[in-house]
């Protein structure tokens, strides 16, 4: 068994040993297991919400891009949802934890009534499945290679794994684990990062190696190649992460207002320095100073192959930073599985289908949901393959309607009516979708977020201004 393959064993078997001793405690009630007991502190909370945005878009998406572009602009997307953090900390993360809420489908509905609640749990469940899948891709793009898997048996695989400790420990679980996989992420890479810095010669040296390959000159500009698509990271990361059911989680399991507040403002801590450890990492790879580029047939083995090759890192350092990548994607893939699960306990069975249900019958429903949502997501990870991070942002224009429609709903409720709600909800996600296949068609070629964006805000204007034309009549 080689070096690779025994660090990642024993990672898996940690992880799990997790789970299993978080299984008592979060059997006690549906709050227990979904929102921790609503009982988290300032450091934990912190490093749960962190944990969802580290993860395999942060991790193999980033290093994918940034191999493919030459350039930086990749860290747009983790400094765009730290400023997200940041400004939820400011607006929203009070009234979410003041509501006592599950889901964030539940505070549209506390806004705007059930029918917007069972509409936005939809838009929901297709943003979160959409960027379940996306997730175990990156998971089983790291298990297919280091295990020499085919692609179907890694995907299986690694939804395996994360369904075993989030069925059992719920919440808990994936709170304690955050802290483990945090811990790691940053130790592995970082090693792996300032390893190959050296290597390459510095940053100039860097510079130089990727002019040499036909890489930009300013590749430290995130704005210097595509100012539109740059934006479009930006806009998708800060609205995207005000409705992001697997981050806004844990803030509703803060312990009070205050630390809701503080721990989203402490994640952005976490969050940004992350993207440019991996987006280098990509840029290393680039270089063919390791191995030649050309051999790469799928960019999403960058980084696995980067982090596998000794004459980049010794293979216990390897290990290591094997780990802290599996760590960042693990950390992300169990809040986006729970996430659905949550949704579509809470807001769908409990809010629509059961409203009488008690603790007990939730919790089972939801470990139920657990299995269901992997059994859903494993097919779509082995047939719809795509750029990870440009997928992934399918989930964020969603989630941008929903944190345009929850602002207006906190501070200018009286111009956003449950009927304008539901249908940005509606049409916005079929817009965005629309985008999608036009774009790869070739039809015509405007960006999702953008797209959802403009969709949900015409859709504001019109319904508020045909409701007031026809209460004057």
């Amino acid at each position: 068994m080689s070096v690779y393959v025994l660090v990642i064993v024993v990672y898996f078997a940690i992880v799990v040993t997790v789970g299993m001793y978080t299984k008592r405690v979060a059997s006690r009630s549906a709050a227990d297991y979904l929102v921790a007991g609503r009982n988290m502190g300032l450091f934990v909370c912190g490093v749960v919400v962190a944990s969802e945005w580290l993860g395999g878009l942060s991790t193999i998406g980033v290093s994918e891009q940034a191999f493919r572009m030459g350039s930086l602009e990749p860290i747009l997307y983790n400094l765009a949802t730290a400023t997200g953090m940041v400004i939820i900390g400011f607006t929203v993360a009070s009234h979410y934890r003041r509501k006592n809420v599950h889901t964030v489908s539940e505070m549209v509905g506390s806004i705007f009534g059930p029918t917007s609640r069972h509409v936005s749990a939809i838009a929901f469940l297709v943003a979160y499945i959409t960027l379940a899948y996306v997730e175990l891709q990156t998971c089983a793009s790291v298990m297919s290679p280091l295990f020499q898997l085919s692609w179907p048996t890694a995907v299986v695989i690694s939804a395996a794994i994360i369904t075993v400790y989030t069925y059992v420990g719920g919440m808990h679980a994936l709170a304690i684990a955050a802290i483990l996989y945090l811990a790691t992420r940053y130790l592995g890479l970082g090693t792996a990062f300032v390893i190959g810095l050296v290597k390459v010669g510095g940053f100039a040296g860097l510079q130089q190696k990727l002019i040499a390959v036909g890489g930009p000159a300013d590749y430290y500009n995130p704005f210097a190649s595509n100012l539109s698509y740059a934006f479009s990271l930006l806009l998708g990361g800060v609205l995207g992460g005000m409705a992001a059911q697997a981050s806004i989680q844990p803030i509703f399991a803060a312990k009070d207002t205050k630390t809701a507040k503080r721990a989203s403002i402490l994640a952005a801590l976490f969050i940004a320095p992350y993207g440019l450890l991996t987006a280098f990492l990509g840029l290393m790879a680039r270089t063919g100073m390791f191995y030649d580029p050309q051999t790469i047939v799928d960019a999403k083995t960058v980084l696995p192959r980067l982090l596998t090759t000794p004459e980049f890192i010794p293979p216990i350092l390897g290990g290591l930073a094997l780990a802290g990548m599996l760590a960042a994607i693990l950390s992300t893939m169990g809040p986006v599985n729970f996430a659905i699960v949550t949704i579509a306990a809470k807001d769908l069975y409990h809010g629509f289908i059961n409203k009488g249900a008690d603790d007990e019958t939730i919790v089972a429903v939801a470990r139920r949901l657990v299995i269901l949502v992997s059994l859903t997501i494993i097919p779509l990870a082995i047939f719809i393959r795509g750029a990870i991070l440009d997928s992934g942002y399918v989930s964020y224009a969603i989630r941008a309607i929903g944190a345009i429609i929850i602002l207006f709903g906190i501070y200018r409720s009286r111009w956003v009516s449950p009927l304008a709600a539901n249908l940005a909800f509606t049409i916005g996600t079929a817009a965005i979708f629309i985008c999608v296949i036009a774009n790869r068609l070739h039809w015509f070629s405007v960006d999702k977020t953008y797209g959802a964006v403009a969709t949900t805000l015409f859709v504001i204007l019109l319904v508020n201004g045909y409701e007031r034309l026809r209460g004057k009549k």
